[in-house]
């Protein structure tokens, strides 16, 4: 998906792109803070200009891939059967223009091309237990961790919110860092514990196996803490040095892999400590940003018009748009789940008005059910009689909208990394307010990984030398 580079982007360039974006977001609103559950409970289709559900209403899933989310299939060439109203274009104009790229700057044959389950830029001991996402993730990130940390002379690294170690794991006995993994979860902690010592034994054999391969130094495995890092606090044990590097000499670069919520927010204010040098940070779950408290962060933003941003809005900005665009294109039956929970809500609703939104546990092969089986196992599953009388009739008139409902998520969906894109420049221009130096970089393949965007900051400008970080290794 095109859109903006934050890289090379001036203070007031940044400025300006957040005023854009609060307008635009402000403009959109409507669509971007409905629930999709409630398409027939509240008329969202009837809230669309008309001129809007003419151009929509008809196109089949792959016509909403390409015509809309403009990411065609293979060789597919994108054919409009009818003119486009303007404020239409307009809306899919400003949703590329605005937001963020997700494109990595890079070109490289696919890790998995051999087989999809094992990267192979990984040997086989750092793929044990590890899953093909988090594989690529580990390794991108582990990367540029390390030529970060070579650029600005960091002794030690600090993995925040580190979970079973697969990060630290790879930074500490795969490029040689000295790595201090904080994880609140015990029990996590325990399993890093003994995956670490599983790996450092398969290494030793394979060293035995194939005595040629020299290992320089002594192998390290993660420093592992049993901590919960308070957002609103400061947490003296993520700024302690490990044992064998003086208080004095420490330098530390902070990182976190998808570290959830207002994690990424404590990421930030912890950089601003002077015994830290560099951060690489993956945030995710924007939903569970404190409010206030972990948006906005800038003052820039906090004075801006439409910066409010509710649940509803940071919810949607943790989507995978390409994966979307990719069920969309294979048109599955999978498509129809969105119009059966929401013609599900106005059986609830009639049922019992006050219930709204109710969470429903997955229900197994939707696909395979007709809307009224799916409708009564979801009355079961809310605590209703399955065998409340249903109107099918008006079951199967909302099953025929299937297509509008799947047109009405793709808007919002085209419009959600609008949102993920303010939430990042909001950090943005809080490091760059506090005279840090900060840049965001597509790290991760998006189709793999959604939210892949790091934060890069440092104390100091890097100059040229940045686009090293931008490159893949060989």
């Amino acid at each position: 998906m095109p859109g903006v580079s934050a890289r090379g982007l001036s203070h007031e360039a940044r400025r300006q792109l957040a005023v854009n974006l609060t307008r635009v977001v402000t403009l959109y609103r409507s669509i971007l803070d409905a629930y999709i559950i409630e398409f027939f409970t509240d008329n969202l289709w009837g809230t669309l200009p008309c001129s809007w559900q003419e151009a929509l209403d008809g196109l089949n899933p792959p016509q909403l891939a390409t015509l809309l989310l403009g990411m065609p299939g293979e060789g597919e060439v994108a054919r409009y059967r009818s003119v486009w109203p303007l404020t239409l274009l307009a809306l899919k104009s400003t949703a590329y223009a605005l937001a963020f790229t997700r494109t990595p700057g890079f070109q490289t044959p696919s890790e998995f091309l051999e087989n999809p389950s094992q990267s192979s830029r990984l040997t086989a001991p750092f793929r044990k237990h590890v899953r093909p996402k988090k594989q690529h993730e580990i390794r991108r990130l582990g990367e540029l961790v390390k030529k970060l940390s070579d650029l600005t002379g960091c002794t030690q690294v600090v993995d925040v919110g580190s979970g079973q170690g697969h990060l630290s794991r790879f930074m500490s006995l795969g490029l040689g860092l000295m790595v201090k993994s904080i994880e609140g979860d015990q029990r996590l902690v325990e399993r890093a514990q003994r995956l670490d010592q599983e790996l450092l034994q398969a290494l030793q054999k394979e060293e035995k196996r194939n005595p040629q391969v020299v290992h320089t130094g002594p192998r390290h495995c993660p420093h592992h803490v049993v901590r919960w890092v308070d957002p609103t606090a400061l947490c003296e044990e993520l700024l302690l040095p490990l044992e064998n590097s003086p208080q004095s000499e420490a330098r530390l670069l902070l990182t976190g892999l998808h570290a959830c919520g207002d994690l990424s927010v404590a990421l930030l204010r912890h950089f601003c400590r002077p015994e830290v040098a560099a951060l690489a940070s993956v945030g995710c779950c924007y939903m569970k940003l404190s409010d206030p408290g972990g948006y906005p962060l800038s003052q820039w933003v906090a004075g801006l018009p439409g910066r409010e941003l509710p649940y509803r809005l940071r919810e949607g900005a943790c989507h995978a748009l390409e994966e979307y665009a990719e069920r969309l294109q294979k048109a599955g039956p999978g498509l129809r789940t969105h119009c059966y929970r929401a013609a599900l809500e106005t059986v609830i609703r009639r049922a019992r008005p006050e219930l709204r939104r109710p969470g429903v546990q997955g229900i197994p092969r939707v696909h395979e059910l007709k809307i009224e089986e799916y409708v009564q196992r979801g009355l079961q599953r809310v605590g209703l009689d399955p065998h409340l009388p249903l109107n099918l009739a008006a079951l199967r008139a909302h099953q025929a909208q299937e297509n509008r409902v799947v047109a009405f998520f793709s808007l919002a969906l085209l419009l959600a990394p609008l949102v993920e894109t303010l939430i990042l420049l909001d950090r943005l221009l809080y490091l760059q307010e506090q005279g840090f130096h900060a840049e965001l970089l597509p790290i991760f393949s998006p189709e793999l990984s959604p939210r892949n965007l790091v934060l890069v900051a440092t104390k100091r400008p890097l100059g040229e030398t940045f686009s090293v970080l931008e490159t893949e290794d060989s």
